[in-house]
C-alpha cells in the first residue's frame, strides 16, 4: 500500500511541476535586452535546400524552420544550401566574436 501511495505522490508532484510558468521567451535576455520583434530575420538554407528564419543578436542567435500554413517546410532556393541571406544581424550593436 505504501508503494502505491508513493507512486500517486510522485504523479501529483509531476503534474504540479508542469504548471510552473517559465521565462518569457519573447524577450532577448542579453546585454542589450529587447523584445524579439525588434530584431530582423534573414533566411538560412539548410543542406536539403529548405529555409529557416535566422536572427543573429551578437552573443545570441535564433533559428526556426520557415513553414507553409499547412506546416510543410518552405524550400524556395532563396540561396545555395548552407548560405544565410538577408539583414539577420540588424538590431544589435554587439559584434560577433571572431
Amino acid at each position: 500500500m505504501t508503494f502505491i501511495k508513493g507512486i500517486a505522490m510522485l504523479g501529483a508532484i509531476s503534474a504540479l511541476s508542469a504548471c510552473a510558468v517559465g521565462p518569457d521567451k519573447s524577450r532577448d535576455r542579453g546585454i542589450d535586452s529587447k523584445h524579439l520583434s525588434q530584431l530582423v530575420a534573414g533566411v538560412w538554407v539548410d543542406p536539403n535546400g529548405c529555409d529557416h528564419w535566422i536572427i543573429d543578436d551578437g552573443l545570441e542567435g535564433y533559428l526556426s524552420p520557415r513553414l507553409q500554413p499547412d506546416g510543410a517546410p518552405v524550400c524556395s532556393n532563396a540561396a545555395p544550401p548552407g548560405t544565410a541571406v538577408g539583414p539577420f544581424k540588424v538590431g544589435s550593436g554587439l559584434p560577433d566574436p571572431t
